[in-house]
């Protein structure tokens, strides 16, 4: 490569968009992002201006080069990763006719219980990695279909965020295979769209995008974008995949024995496979990366959303109390280092969001037992963050069982500026947590499959290797054999709960 290359990698996420520059040795040159935020259009609902979103990418991309103080004309090539499971209902030249419907978006509830009761589910599930659960885009579409039948049939293409910012780019509509595995409709064996899932939504493969994989060349950036990118016309712009993908191949977490553990105000834990990987009881998911690499794992959605529930209360009590200041995430997390492991014997199911991973109770609370007069807020704090741990390791559990045995796990989100919170997952999941040196690693990881594509850094293995690591934490032998006496007690509450959890209680 000739001095001044170099690759830029945009990760459109959910609350924001980052954008970061890299050379050909994957060092970081600059970065920039922008916020943006959900609209609560109704009860569960959540959606996104889509255009808002184009312009975080355009914008976030600019800030990156400008902070890179890098020539437009070194661009190599950019690549654009997304979050998964939303939906964008496009109308005839490309038209949004609705906003981006994002993961968090409970409106389907009811076509995936029903897909549960009809016997749907399991097939489905066998079909395509995905459980019955609202988040996937083909319960969406059933849903416009029951409750928007004028919308669904004027739509001339059903597409993810990722799509269409890309089609504003280059005026190309392509999906790659992890984006396409995540709405519910490809099949994960083979990487195709799915007739019993189309049959399902009742739509045909017209209405989606062209399938293709992560390191093609979908296409060039065309002039106005470029302009506020800065960068140039024509500037060759690589497919790349899915956020979840990204974060795992920006943390270098790409061998079967490695797991990639984020969480921000949502989780996951996630690994890489040689090949698909399904669960009898459909407790993970599993999509597909390219033809020789798939997506294991679970997500949860109770992560910081957890913490803020209990630093938003707090903060209510002390503005209507009269009180001076706010009390932020630190505050919460020194608290709950000021209780011992097991939190006094106070015991947290952190379901305040909801379940996802590996239960998928769609109706689950949270809730906390064992509380006396003597407990306190360290116990409360402790006990909600040892929760969100302890659903990271029945994660782990359901990956054990159906064959993946993680040795090592790449930690990423905003927990990892935790040093505490980081000692407690490592704990909890019994396993080394080693942090990659840059922590946006969905940026890092959109950036490298421009490299990989443009410079010939692949396979996959090598390109992980591409990634520098900062420190790691060891599993405290003590206070781990701790959790493994109270794991248990965990689960047995999570069972006794499960006939309090219905849309009554």
């Amino acid at each position: 490569m000739k001095p001044g290359e170099w690759f830029l990698g945009i990760d459109l996420g959910t609350g924001s968009c980052k954008s970061v520059v890299l050379d050909p040795q994957a060092r970081i040159l600059g970065f920039g992002s922008m916020e943006y935020s959900a609209r609560d259009v109704e009860s569960r609902w959540e959606e996104q201006d889509p255009e808002i979103l184009l312009e975080a990418a355009l914008n976030s991309a600019g800030k990156a080069v400008l902070d890179a103080g890098v020539e437009p004309g070194g661009c190599q090539g950019l690549s654009l990763g997304g979050a998964l499971h939303s939906l964008l209902v496009l109308g005839r030249e490309g038209r949004p006719l609705s906003g981006v419907i994002t993961w968090a978006d409970n409106r389907a509830v009811k076509q995936a219980l029903a897909a549960r009761e009809e016997g749907k589910a399991q097939k489905l599930y066998q079909e395509t990695g995905c459980p019955a659960h609202p988040m996937y885009p083909l319960y969406k579409i059933l849903w416009l279909k029951e409750n928007r039948p004028g919308l669904y049939q004027e739509a001339w293409r059903f597409v993810s965020a990722k799509e269409y910012v890309l089609w504003k780019l280059t005026g190309e509509l392509v999906v790659d295979p992890s984006i396409a595995s995540g709405s519910g409709l490809l099949q994960v064996q083979t990487l195709r769209w799915s007739p019993l899932a189309l049959g399902t939504a009742g739509i045909g493969e017209a209405l989606l995008s062209e399938l293709s994989l992560p390191t093609e060349l979908m296409g060039r950036l065309k002039e106005e974008p470029a302009r506020k990118m800065k960068l140039l016309p024509g500037t060759p712009v690589i497919l790349g995949s899915s956020d979840a993908v990204n974060s795992s191949l920006g943390a270098g977490a790409v061998k079967p024995s490695q797991a990639t553990c984020m969480v921000g105000t949502s989780g996951a834990l996630r690994v890489i496979s040689p090949r698909p990987i399904l669960d009898p009881h459909a407790r993970t998911w599993c999509y597909g990366l390219d033809q020789e690499h798939w997506i294991v794992g679970g997500a949860i959605n109770n992560g910081g959303v957890a913490l803020a529930w209990m630093r938003d209360l707090l903060n209510q009590a002390l503005s209507a109390c009269g009180g001076q200041g706010l009390i932020g995430f630190e505050h919460i997390l020194d608290l709950a280092a000021g209780a011992g492991p097991g939190a006094g014997g106070v015991l947290c199911l952190p379901f305040f969001a909801g379940e996802r991973s590996p239960g998928w109770n769609l109706n689950a609370k949270a809730a906390f037992l064992g509380l006396t007069l003597e407990h306190g807020l360290p116990h409360l704090a402790r006990s909600i963050l040892e929760g969100v741990c302890f659903r990271f390791r029945s994660i782990q559990e359901v990956l054990e069982e159906i064959g993946l045995q993680v040795e090592e796990i790449l930690a990423s989100g905003g927990f990892t500026k935790s040093s505490f919170w980081m000692q407690l997952m490592a704990d909890i999941l019994g396993r080394p947590l080693r942090v990659p040196a840059w922590g946006e690693t969905s940026a890092m990881g959109a950036a490298l499959w421009a490299l990989c594509a443009l410079q010939g850094a692949g396979p996959l293995e090598k390109l992980g290797r591409l990634v520098r690591l900062g420190g790691s934490v060891q599993p405290d032998r003590e206070r781990a054999g701790a959790y493994d006496l109270l794991y248990p007690m965990y689960k047995e509450a999570y069972r006794f709960l499960q006939p309090f959890f219905t849309p009554h209680s």
